[in-house]
């Protein structure tokens, strides 16, 4: 498997790694996605569709909060990512994560998987 680090980048309470492997790339945020932080993650995203990377694996285990502005960034990289023909995958939420998800019915339009390897293997 390719497991090439792209790069990261942090701001106060969130910090986004972003890697490749196999045909993904791998963003993993830590700690708390919201109005402050989500162009934290939307750059990696957008970034990694633009370079032809359009399976995007969102590691989600160390996301420890997700608000309403979060959820956009995601639902804004799932419509990228389709229109190259790819796609976002959500791995590993925390409940507090996946609470936002299930009330809102976004968990409806991604594929939601309990780990990464199995986000990685689909």
């Amino acid at each position: 498997m390719d497991r090439q680090t792209v790069g990261g980048t942090s701001r106060g309470r969130l910090r986004v790694d972003v890697r490749n492997e196999g045909g993904s790339a791998v963003v993993t945020p830590a700690g708390e996605l919201d109005h402050h932080t989500a162009d934290l993650l939307r750059e990696p995203l957008e970034e990694a569709v633009s370079q032809g990377r359009a399976r995007l694996v969102v590691d989600c285990s160390q996301l420890e909060f997700c608000d309403s502005t979060g959820l956009n960034v995601l639902l804004g990289a799932r419509l990228k990512a389709e229109a190259v023909g790819g796609g976002v995958h959500l791995a590993a939420m925390r409940p507090v994560v996946a609470r936002v998800f299930q009330i809102t019915g976004a968990e409806a339009v991604f594929t939601v998987h309990d780990s990464l390897g199995s986000a990685l293997a689909g």
